[in-house]
């Protein structure tokens, strides 16, 4: 066996299978995965776009690659902005994003991908970027989920006359129609030939430099020149047995799971069985206390609980806070070694990257990055983000996992991993498990629980909303597992997921 990948398309999982079987390592496919999926999930990730890799090498503690986007050095005049708000249809809701120039922050996926390389992968990175070539220069077809997505934010990708042409000539027709995005491939193939110094310091940041002039944004050359791949210390944990290792601070997402954790911690979850009254009341009540200990600074239950919040205060004072539309990949090796990437546009600025078919971000016009009105974001700092690629293991396995899905990833990738650690299920059984929500006072539930529980549970939580079926809603925990000879895992069928392996 040479490895596995859990992601949320089957062409993404491929490219990762392909670079296997060319002898790559975890970190080749996991890279190679991300590429195609700014190919084949063109709204939920972009080269224009930026993330985090959690990498474990075989021996080594797992580091946090960081680059996810940069608020631009100087704020342009309000006035001066080219930003505007659209209205997205969820069909049961309406939503409000805000898009144009002035809502680009520094993008980092470029840096992210060739930095990543050079530091972790074993084959050439014209390999890597193969797969994401060859779907960009012949086409993919549009699946049911993509479909659905563009359905949504459909008024961004026909937002401006580069858009309209691109995405109207086969994103947008929907399911079934074929998407080519000639000039995407030809930007990957500059990528592969010269690294990432066209993006920070060539052709192309002149071209984002000349953009952002000229239509009202506030990036510079500057901006771009100096975006630096940071590489950070996980931030670990141990949960019953388990050592887990998330992202640190300037994020959220992984400080967030870890003061879950340690609330869920000497619990015996699994007493009464998985989805009883107690697991449920539990677990919902483990949810509510960590969000109003986000946002309201709650005196916690423990000194544990008080150091971990106080750290996450402290830590994420001044960056902006990113919960837009994600995507995730998780891949391990027969050698030990792991990766867990999430990715992030936004939803999208409607605008492109000229000559090249990179849809640019729109980081800059999400309301959590401008909690004092917009265009009043901290200059030159790194975005936090909920993002949080996670690694947990034992003696006997190492699970890989992440999320997409905003604020509900790091619920979603908590009760994930209770399902595994704490009653034992299998990665396909504690994926499909039904999960729970809670923010904003309100309680989410999946169907699926029994009654009695949720009847039960119910009476603790007036405020909630109980769904009909599993959408994409609730997160999707794309999860492998690697025991030392076998390769088990799942795609979250929420998210479109698949799992293979080689």
């Amino acid at each position: 066996m040479k490895g596995a990948v859990a992601a949320g398309h089957p062409k993404t999982a491929e490219a990762a299978i392909r670079l296997y079987e060319l002898g790559g390592n975890a970190f080749d496919a996991v890279l190679a995965a991300l590429a195609a999926a700014c190919v084949v999930e063109p709204v939920l990730t972009s080269l224009g776009g930026g993330g985090f890799l959690l990498a474990r090498r075989e021996g080594q503690a797992p580091l946090l690659y960081d680059f996810f986007v940069q608020t631009p050095q100087r704020r342009r005049a309000e006035k001066q902005c080219d930003f505007y708000p659209v209205i997205a249809d969820f069909g049961t809701a309406q939503q409000e994003f805000h898009i144009g120039a002035g809502a680009i922050a520094t993008p980092g996926t470029v840096r992210g991908l060739v930095g990543s390389h050079r530091l972790l992968g074993t084959l050439p990175l014209r390999e890597i970027l193969a797969p994401a070539i060859e779907y960009a220069r012949d086409g993919v077809e549009v699946n049911a989920l993509q479909a659905y997505i563009f359905s949504i934010v459909a008024p961004i990708y026909r937002a401006t006359p580069a858009a309209a042409a691109l995405y109207g000539s086969g994103a947008l027709r929907g399911e079934g129609s074929v998407f080519h995005q000639p000039e995407l491939a030809e930007t990957l193939a500059w990528i592969a030939a010269e690294g990432d110094r066209p993006m920070y310091q060539g052709e192309l940041a002149q071209r984002l430099n000349r953009l952002c002039k000229e239509q009202g944004g506030h990036l510079a050359l500057d901006d771009l020149k100096q975006y630096r791949l940071i590489q950070r210390p996980a931030l670990q944990h141990l949960y019953h047995g388990h050592r887990v290792a998330t992202t640190p601070a300037p994020s959220s997402g992984g400080t967030l799971i870890g003061y879950s954790l340690a609330a869920l911690d000497g619990q015996d979850l699994c007493m009464d069985g998985f989805g009883s009254a107690r697991h449920l009341k539990t677990l919902a009540h483990v949810m509510a206390h960590t969000n109003m200990a986000r946002q309201d600074g709650l005196l916690t239950r423990t000194e544990q609980h008080s150091r971990l919040m106080d750290s996450y205060r402290a830590s994420i004072a001044g960056h902006p806070v990113n919960n837009r539309g994600t995507t995730h990949i998780s891949t391990n090796d027969s050698l030990g070694n792991s990766a867990s990437l999430t990715l992030s546009n936004g939803e999208g600025s409607g605008l492109l990257l000229p000559g090249t078919g990179v849809m640019l971000n729109n980081m800059l016009g999400e309301e959590d990055l401008n909690p004092a009105g917009f265009n009043r974001w901290p200059c030159d700092v790194r975005v936090s983000s909920m993002m949080a690629p996670t690694l947990a293991e034992d003696e006997h396995r190492l699970i890989t996992i992440g999320s997409g899905g905003s604020n509900r990833l790091r619920t979603a990738i908590l009760q994930t991993l209770s399902n595994l650690i704490d009653f034992g299920m299998s990665p396909a059984q504690a994926v499909n498990a039904p999960r729970m929500h809670f923010e904003r006072g309100q309680l989410d539930i999946e169907p699926g629980f029994e009654e009695a529980s949720i009847q039960d549970l119910l009476a603790d939580f007036p405020e909630h909303r109980i769904w009909s079926s599993h959408k994409l809603f609730c997160g999707g925990t794309h999860t492998v597992c690697w025991d030392g000879r076998h390769f088990t895992g799942a795609g979250d069928p929420r998210r479109g997921g698949v799992f293979l392996h080689t």
